[in-house]
C-alpha cells in the first residue's frame, strides 16, 4: 500500500530517518514495522513562529511493498542522423544548453557557437579576476560554458510556470548530477561549486549524440539575404551555413545589440533594474527568521525576500544568498559589477542580496540628459540602446569611485542611509576588496534615495536589519537586459528576419536560471514545428 501524507514536523525529526518513519506510522495508523519506506515529495520551512519554527512535508509512505524508484524515468537521447536538420545556437548559457537538448530529442543537431572558453579553462580567468582583478572580456562570470548560470548559486525557483514545464527543467538538472532535493523542496538551489560538472556532462551528452559545442566563436556578423540569415560568420573567420538561428546570448552581450542595431535588425529598450549588493553576517539574517540567538544544525542558512513601494517606484531584493559571496561580474575593464552566489551547502559567514530599483526609459534618459552623459552612439531618446547606455555609465562611475583593479566602491548599511562616507568597512565575502566611497556620488540620485527610504522600511520588516554591521557594495547592474529583442508571440520568430529566433535572458524573455531553459525548450520545439 502507498499512502500520500502531510506532516509538520520539527527540524530534528525531518533529518532524522527513523523518527519520521515513527511519525509516518503514527499518521498512517499502523505499525512502525509495516513502513518499509517513503519518499518525500515537497519540502518547505515555516518560520512564523516565534516559539518553533516547522518543516511542512508531503511524504509517500510504503507499507508493506518495496519503495519505487521514482527517477527511473530518464529521458533518452538519441545519435542524430547523418542528415539531421542543423541550428546554430549562439550562447551557451541555460538557454542555449536546454534548446540544444531539446533539438537533439526532436531530432535537429544543435551547433553550440560560444564566444567564452570551457568550464575549466574558464576558471583560471575567474582566479585573475578575483585575485588581481584583471577582466577578460570573453571569458569571465557572464561568459563561458553555463553562462552567467554556472556562477549564479544555481537558484532553480521561478513563478514562471506557463513557460514550459519546469518539473521537466529540474529532473534533467537531476539526470545529469544535482542532488535530488531540487525535485521537492519549495526553493531548490544547487550550488556554484556543483553546477560546473553539471554543465560539463550536459555538453558531453550533446557532442555524444553528434551536436557540436564549439569554444572562442564570438558572433561578429551576419549574412542577410531576403529576410532569412545565410550565414554566421565568428571572430576567427568561420562562417557556418545557417538553417535557423537561436540567438541565446544572455543579458551581458552588449556588442551582439550593438551588431542588430547596426544591421537595422529591430531591438527595444527595456525596462530593468539597478542598485547595490547587500550583505550581512549570515548569524543576523538567521536570527532574524528563525527568531533565534543561534541556528540549529538541522536548519539551512535563513534567507529573505522584500519588497516596498517608495514615491511610486519598486525596490526589490533581487537573489538572495545565503551562505554566500559577493563576486565581481564585470565583462570589460573599466566597470564594476557585483553578483553573488554560494556554494551547495551555503556555509560562508554572510548572507547577501541584490537591492535594486526599477529603472524606466524616460527617467534614465533625463539623468543622462542632466549628467551630460549620452554617448555618440545614441542618436534619440527612443534609442534602444539608451538604457545600456545608463547602465555602462553607472558602472563606469562606480570603477571611478572604487580602488581601480575590480577594487568596489562601498558603504555601511546605517551610514549610506545618512549620505555618509564610512570611516571603517567590516569584513566582507568580495574577494577584490572594498573602498569606503560615498555612494550618493556613484548611484542616480533616484535610485540612492529609493534604495534609502527602501532600507529603513526593510528594516522595520525585519528588526535587526538596518545595520551598521551591513555592507552596501555597488553595482548590482546586470538583473536582467536593458534590451529587447521582438519576436512574434506564436511563431518565436524575430519579426523581419524569419529564421532568427530571440531566446532567454537576454533577448528580454527570461529571469532566471528555469525560466531561461525552459524558453530555450519552447524555441527549439518550435523550430521543429
Amino acid at each position: 500500500m502507498q499512502k500520500t501524507i502531510q506532516l509538520r514536523v520539527k527540524p530534528e525529526e525531518a533529518a532524522n530517518a527513523l523518527l519520521l518513519i515513527s511519525i509516518l506510522s503514527k499518521a498512517v495508523g499502523v505499525e512502525q514495522a509495516t513502513i518499509s519506506g517513503y519518499q518525500i515529495l515537497k519540502q518547505s520551512i515555516d518560520a512564523r513562529s516565534r516559539q518553533q519554527v516547522w518543516i511542512n512535508l508531503t511524504v509517500l509512505a510504503f507499507v508493506n511493498e518495496s519503495p519505487s524508484n521514482r527517477f527511473q524515468d530518464k529521458v533518452e537521447f538519441s545519435t542524430l542522423p547523418q542528415n539531421a536538420k542543423e541550428v546554430i545556437i549562439i550562447g551557451a548559457g541555460p538557454a542555449g544548453l536546454f534548446a540544444a537538448l531539446e533539438c537533439i530529442q526532436l531530432g535537429i543537431r544543435p551547433i553550440i557557437l560560444e564566444r567564452g572558453k570551457d568550464v575549466r579553462s574558464r576558471r583560471r580567468d575567474l582566479a585573475k579576476l578575483n585575485k588581481e582583478g584583471i577582466v577578460n572580456p570573453e571569458s569571465n562570470y557572464c561568459f563561458g560554458e553555463g553562462g552567467a548560470g554556472t556562477y549564479s548559486d544555481g537558484k532553480l525557483y521561478t513563478r514562471s510556470n506557463k513557460r514550459g514545464s519546469i518539473d521537466k527543467i529540474l529532473r534533467l538538472f537531476y539526470q545529469f548530477g544535482a542532488d535530488e532535493r531540487i525535485l521537492y523542496e519549495a526553493h531548490p538551489h544547487i550550488g556554484t561549486n556543483k553546477l560546473p560538472h553539471i554543465i560539463t556532462a550536459m555538453r558531453e551528452q550533446i557532442e555524444q549524440c553528434g551536436g557540436k559545442v564549439l569554444f572562442e566563436k564570438k558572433l561578429v556578423d551576419l549574412v542577410i539575404e531576403n529576410g532569412l540569415i545565410k550565414e554566421t560568420i565568428t571572430s576567427d573567420g568561420d562562417r557556418f551555413p545557417t538553417q535557423a538561428l537561436i540567438l541565446a546570448t544572455g543579458h551581458s552581450a552588449r556588442d551582439i545589440f550593438t551588431l542588430l542595431k547596426e544591421k537595422s535588425i529591430l531591438i527595444e529598450a527595456k525596462p530593468f533594474a539597478l542598485g547595490v549588493r547587500v550583505e550581512h553576517p549570515q548569524s543576523i539574517i538567521d536570527g532574524i527568521q528563525y527568531h533565534c540567538a543561534v541556528r540549529g544544525p538541522n536548519l539551512p542558512p535563513a534567507s529573505y525576500s522584500l519588497v516596498e513601494q517608495v514615491s511610486e517606484r519598486g525596490v526589490f531584493s533581487f537573489c538572495m544568498c545565503p551562505g554566500g559571496i559577493i563576486a565581481p561580474a564585470a565583462t570589460a575593464p573599466g566597470e564594476i559589477v557585483v553578483n553573488g552566489w554560494s556554494p551547495s551547502k551555503r556555509d560562508n559567514a554572510y548572507a547577501n542580496s541584490g537591492m535594486v530599483v526599477q529603472i524606466d526609459l524616460t527617467t534614465a534618459a533625463e539623468y543622462l540628459i542632466k549628467m551630460g552623459a549620452i554617448s555618440n552612439s545614441i542618436k534619440s531618446l527612443n534609442d534602444p540602446l539608451l538604457l545600456l547606455d545608463f547602465q555602462k555609465h553607472i558602472e563606469n562611475k562606480a570603477f571611478e569611485m572604487g580602488g581601480g583593479k575590480q577594487i568596489a566602491p562601498a558603504s555601511r548599511l546605517v551610514d549610506f542611509c545618512s549620505h555618509k562616507t564610512s570611516t571603517s568597512l567590516p569584513d566582507a565575502s568580495y574577494l577584490p576588496g572594498l573602498q569606503a566611497a560615498n555612494l550618493d556620488l556613484v548611484l542616480p540620485p533616484f535610485v540612492a534615495n529609493t534604495l534609502q527610504e527602501g532600507f529603513k522600511a526593510f528594516g522595520k520588516k525585519m528588526k535587526g536589519y538596518y545595520s551598521n554591521e551591513a555592507i552596501v557594495v555597488a553595482t548590482e547592474s546586470r538583473t536582467s537586459s536593458p534590451v529587447r529583442i521582438p519576436r512574434h508571440p506564436d511563431s518565436l520568430q524575430h519579426p523581419q528576419i524569419k529564421n532568427l529566433y530571440p531566446c532567454g535572458e537576454g533577448a528580454g524573455y527570461a529571469g532566471g536560471i528555469v525560466s531561461a531553459a525552459m524558453d530555450g525548450q519552447k524555441i527549439a520545439q518550435m523550430i521543429l514545428g
